[in-house]
């Protein structure tokens, strides 16, 4: 087991390392999804809402099969955070990247023209932004992992050519594609239970893991 999954492991789902601004962050997050359930009620349209559960459920599923690694390989996750954080809920996820990516779907709505049809530099807007975003992304994770705050053990999954293409596209792209695939579906009722399963499956895969096969990640 590496060092950085030892660290993880230390104070993981603790309740006890909750700091105070965890309170006023949650605040926020439920600021702007009540602000959002208003205008969808007002307007009828509840694709931002749709947006925003899809990033954070596919990152749930992401998480998910990370912390799956660890326990199989008992030695690492692709990615881990072992730093400092106001709670670990899993290997590779804390409290504070919850929150972004809880947000992080209706950034991505708000950017999107209402014309689907519009193009920039001669790429349909959505998947603009979808490829924008995820190299953003990217980016970010470099920086904290070259400040040591996320870790990646294993030589495809690192600043190597490659490496950065498996974290583009397996680490972020999926999530933006999965809220486009959502966004195009017909009914409000297909893209409800689209939504549905993504946690479902998360969920599911969890239980089995920690209430069946008791793993700890």
């Amino acid at each position: 087991m590496t060092p950085a999954s030892q660290q993880a492991l230390v104070n993981l789902r603790d309740l006890s390392t909750l700091q105070w601004y965890v309170i006023p962050l949650l605040a926020i997050v439920f600021y702007i999804y009540a602000v959002e359930i208003k205008k969808a009620r007002l307007s009828g349209n509840w694709d931002a809402i749709y947006c925003g559960l899809t990033v954070l459920g596919m990152d749930f599923i992401n998480e998910t099969w990370n912390g799956w690694v660890f326990h199989l390989t008992q030695r690492s996750a692709f990615w881990t955070t072992p730093g400092p954080t106001a709670l670990r809920t899993m290997m590779g996820w804390n409290i504070e990247i919850m929150f972004m990516f809880a947000i992080s779907g209706l950034i991505f709505y708000y950017t999107l023209s209402e014309d689907r049809r519009e193009k920039i530099l001669g790429i349909p807007n959505r998947w603009f932004w979808a490829i924008g975003y995820s190299v953003f992304c990217v980016l970010v994770e470099c920086m904290l992992n070259l400040g040591g705050h996320l870790v990646w053990e294993y030589p495809w999954w690192n600043l190597s050519f490659g490496g950065v293409w498996l974290i583009f596209f397996f680490g972020y792209f999926h999530f933006y594609v999965a809220a486009i695939l959502v966004l195009a579906m017909k009914t409000p009722r297909a893209k409800a239970m689209t939504i549905a399963s993504l946690y479902g499956i998360a969920a599911a895969a969890n239980i089995v893991a920690g209430g069946v096969l008791g793993w700890v990640y």
